[in-house]
């Protein structure tokens, strides 16, 4: 691996502020130019640390699919509308 070239490889918090999940991970972000939040905000964690903060729009914390939230589509239904509207094509 060449020297130099890498950004840092840290440690950060994501933080799910609707799900109101936020985890420790480590990551890139935030350590160059243009690839972070560059906000500079951080958040002290669990174990008396001071980590740098991304905020996230969705996790599993939010999203439908893990929440049990997701609405089911009727595909057959909807086959049938397009059927109904437009009609079979025979060629």
């Amino acid at each position: 691996m060449q020297t130099g070239i890498h950004p840092a490889y840290r440690p950060v918090v994501f933080r799910d502020r609707s799900g109101d999940l936020a985890f420790l991970t480590r990551s890139t972000i935030g350590t160059g130019t243009g690839t972070g939040t560059g906000t500079g905000r951080t958040v002290e964690w669990e174990d008396g640390h001071s980590y740098p903060v991304v905020d996230v729009e969705v996790s599993s914390a939010s999203h439908p699919f893990h929440t049990g939230r997701a609405r089911v589509l009727d595909s057959a239904g909807r086959i049938e509308a397009f059927h109904r509207r437009y009609g079979k094509q025979r060629g």
